[in-house]
């Protein structure tokens, strides 16, 4: 890997750590509510990939389509909302997990056949997932955890309707510009129960335009210089970036169930993209 895709590469994966680490930091220590950071993130976004755009293309937006930006907006609505309860790092577990899982399971049945170390590995990951949400002192809120995996599911969405629909970044551009109706619809319906604090629109403008936007062009820049197992296993550093983010930023406490889970998802995940010969 060259010094260029490896600094492209670890920025993005800390961008993308970041997103967990600045919504729970708001919405644990601040009095924004999930729907406002929401919102804002969106908007911050869309004006950064907007800005971005233009200035490297010198014209309008371009691509994106409503479908797919519901699906962003629904990721990131429940991305918020679980995170009023969820530690950044079990949030960010549950997301790659069924962000992974849900793409996985997608190409299955379409008809792509795993191997037995695939299936041995879909099998671990879908027990790590079982390991973090079984009843006890550690187990996450159940509602917080189902909608953190809804956002997965939903971000796993988004991700297979862009495969191959161009320029990731304008179309990523255009798709955050059709979010914000939602997520405007999202505030007014939810306007009684809005708060909003200094510190927690910076939070979420930060989330929207550095770990959002820059993020995804930081790493929409760096995926031509990555194969395709790169790219994929690369990603599995983010659960564990943003642990040790949640730990040192937010003193999160570390937990076995919280170690045993994440070790046994992220060597499932691993062992299905490691051993994927085909290029999606």
């Amino acid at each position: 890997m060259s010094l260029r895709a490896t600094v492209l590469t670890l920025l993005a994966m800390l961008a993308f750590a970041g997103n967990s680490i600045l919504c729970r930091l708001a919405l644990k220590e601040t009095a924004i509510d999930p729907a406002s950071f929401t919102g804002l993130r969106l908007l911050s976004g869309a004006l950064t990939l907007w800005f971005m755009v233009r200035l490297a293309k010198g014209d309008s937006v371009g691509k994106g389509n409503w479908i797919s930006a519901f699906a962003l907006f629904a990721y990131a609505a429940a991305f918020s909302l679980a995170y009023v309860q969820l530690s950044a790092a079990t949030g960010a577990l549950l997301l790659f997990g069924a962000v992974q899982t849900s793409m996985i399971g997608y190409s299955v049945a379409r008809g792509e056949r795993l191997s037995a170390m695939q299936w041995l590995g879909l099998a671990l990951a879908i027990g790590g997932l079982i390991i973090l949400l079984l009843p006890g002192l550690s187990a996450p809120p159940l509602d917080a955890a189902l909608a953190m995996l809804g956002a997965g599911v939903a971000w796993g969405v988004y991700s297979l309707r862009g495969r191959g629909a161009g320029d990731a970044t304008r179309v990523t551009a255009g798709n955050f510009i059709r979010a914000l109706p939602f997520a405007l619809l999202l505030s007014l319906f939810s306007w009684q129960s809005a708060t909003l604090d200094s510190m927690g629109i910076i939070y979420a403008l930060a989330s929207g335009a550095l770990a959002s936007g820059v993020g995804y062009a930081l790493w929409y820049a760096a995926l031509p210089l990555l194969a395709t197992s790169a790219a994929a296993s690369v990603q599995l550093t983010v659960p564990v970036i943003t642990a040790i983010g949640g730990i040192v930023l937010i003193n999160e406490p570390l937990t076995t169930a919280l170690v045993v889970a994440s070790v046994t998802i992220l060597c499932g995940i691993a062992l299905v993209v490691m051993n994927n010969k085909k290029t999606p």
